[in-house]
């Protein structure tokens, strides 16, 4: 049942004369106490908060000389108490409120500066579960809560970058705060709680490993307003939720213009493309287009692996965002600056290297300072009408496949190679997908069509454009490999791949016409591997 409202108007200035203080991160603490002091503002506070303003010298009311109770059970009962929360919910200008507060000798509390205790550092350090529980804060966003909800007469402050427009606006306002401040810091301050519950529900729903909790949600803190989204009339903004995997998101941006929301969509799918390949084993180089890859390759060193790369689809590839597993090294820098491209993204970069991408004002670079884990779990979520579809990480690697040889002919030791090489990029490939690969790089990517036999033959196709415009005497998927990202429902999409050269095939199976298939490829005297593990990218 909804509590109905006293109707009791607002004032559009709220006076400070009394603040609590109680926070975690103390970024700015004293110098903004000292402030408010100055002011005028009587200060209560609590534990490590009142003793770093006191060693400060500031004069501050603990808040057990308020509540008349001393802090117990390690600090986790000191401000539940009317005391607190009758100074903060009071409605002034009600007299029942105002005769309430009278007779139990509540006085009000105008500004409330709480950030809670460091719950999500706590946990995104691995902590153990008693660790975690004990950094889950009770009366911090109980406080908060309150006053956000009385912001009629109360203002607050969750976050250090509030300070400085808090005190601000008192000093146009003669020590007041307007309305329209209280608002817009009611709202962060729910914005925070509401983050802050959304951490600590992740973490149960994962130490618990409850897939599907009753109740689900999501929550980041605002890294940047962007331009605008994929289009120019749509609105758009990064947030970052606090998980500290490797990628587009947690990287340090040396040089550039900011990112637009197609540039970070793209590094992101670029960056978990080009992860898959170990850098002990290879330097790998993924150029990627509207989320596609128009070319990957593995090779000894990047500049080669940048050349092989580049080959697949030199035409798509201007404009495109490059990925490398491996440090950007000199060489490799020249060889990519003289491509117009928009972003690229390493785990480092060498000073020579960045030199180099510096002459390229518009050019970003962004390194992640590791590579991001293929196999590791997480999540994985989009918008649909009135709700979201949310699924775990495709976090499956061909190496752990147990794949199976469904024809007469087992592919050599160099198809297998090349085979797995291919069905991790057509992981990263938007379905349906065919990529064609040929010593340890693609020749050929067919993305997102409706067919998969259109797939395969826009893959052959463009593969015979690059051919053409490297003078080669025919096709680089003459005597390739092939991979789709899942069964092929008829034998018409294998034999285009047949068709344009294709020796050998890797494919979930799975199909009813799986013995077609078979038949098809046998007769063909192509070799076929089934992994039975699909990678639909929608």
């Amino acid at each position: 049942m909804a509590v109905s409202s006293k109707h009791v108007p607002a004032p559009d200035l709220a006076f400070v004369r009394r603040a609590l203080i109680s926070v975690s991160d103390k970024s700015g603490l004293v110098e903004f106490a000292g402030a408010l002091a100055r002011a005028g503002v009587q200060i209560v506070s609590t534990g490590g908060t009142a003793r770093a303003l006191g060693e400060a010298g500031l004069d501050v009311t603990d808040v057990s000389q308020v509540t008349g109770f001393p802090e117990i059970m390690d600090g986790r009962v000191k401000t539940l108490h009317p005391a607190v929360h009758g100074g903060l919910l009071a409605i002034r200008d009600d007299k029942e409120h105002a005769a309430a507060m009278a007779e139990h000798g509540i006085e009000p509390i105008d500004l409330v500066v709480v950030n809670l205790y460091p719950f999500e550092t706590v946990i995104a350090g691995n902590a153990g579960w008693d660790d975690g529980v004990e950094n889950i804060d009770i009366g911090g966003p109980a406080m908060i809560r309150a006053a956000a909800k009385n912001h009629a007469y109360v203002a607050v402050a969750t976050d250090p970058e509030d300070y400085p427009e808090i005190l601000a606006a008192m000093a146009e306002h003669d020590g007041a705060l307007p309305l329209a401040l209280r608002k817009q810091l009611a709202a962060r301050a729910y914005g925070r709680t509401a983050a802050y519950d959304s951490a600590i529900a992740g973490w149960f729903n994962k130490e618990l490993e409850i897939a599907s909790p009753r109740h689900a949600s999501f929550a980041g803190r605002l890294a940047s307003e962007l331009r605008y989204g994929e289009n120019p009339h749509q609105s758009a903004a990064l947030y970052l939720t606090g998980d500290k995997r490797p990628g587009v998101s947690t990287a340090t941006q040396l040089q550039g213009k900011q990112l637009s929301y197609n540039n970070i969509n793209d590094t992101d799918a670029a960056f978990e493309l080009v992860s898959e390949f170990n850098p002990a084993d290879c330097a790998a180089v993924a150029i990627i287009k509207h989320a596609n890859p128009c070319g990957v390759a593995c090779a000894d060193n990047l500049v080669e692996a940048w050349k092989l790369a580049l080959a697949c689809d030199p035409v798509s590839a201007f404009g495109g965002i490059v990925a490398l597993n491996r440090e950007l090294d000199a060489a490799t820098a020249q060889e990519i600056s003289a491509l117009f491209t928009e972003v690229i993204i390493a785990p480092s970069a060498s000073a020579e290297a960045a030199e180099i991408i510096a002459a390229k004002k518009n050019l970003r670079l962004l390194v992640t300072g590791a590579l991001a884990d293929p196999a590791s779990p997480g999540i994985a979520a989009k918008t649909v009408a009135g709700g979201l579809l949310v699924q775990s990480r495709d976090n499956g690697l061909v190496d752990n496949m147990e794949l199976k040889v469904v024809t007469k002919r087992a592919p050599s030791e160099g198809e297998l190679k090349d085979l797995k090489f291919a069905f991790r990029v057509a992981k990263h490939v938007k379905s349906n997908a065919i990529v064609y690969v040929r010593d340890g790089a693609t020749v050929g990517v067919g993305a997102g069509q409706m067919s998969r036999v259109d797939s395969a033959r826009i893959a052959a196709r463009k593969a015979e454009d690059a051919a053409k415009a490297a003078d080669m005497p025919e096709p680089a998927t003459r005597g390739s490999v092939v991979a789709s990202d899942a069964f092929f429902p008829f034998a018409d999409g294998l034999l285009s791949a047949v068709e344009a050269g294709a020796t050998a095939v890797i494919q979930p199976g799975g199909s009813v016409r799986d013995e077609d298939v078979i038949k098809a490829a046998d007769e063909a005297g192509i070799a076929m591997v089934f992994t039975g593990m699909r990678h639909f990218r929608h």
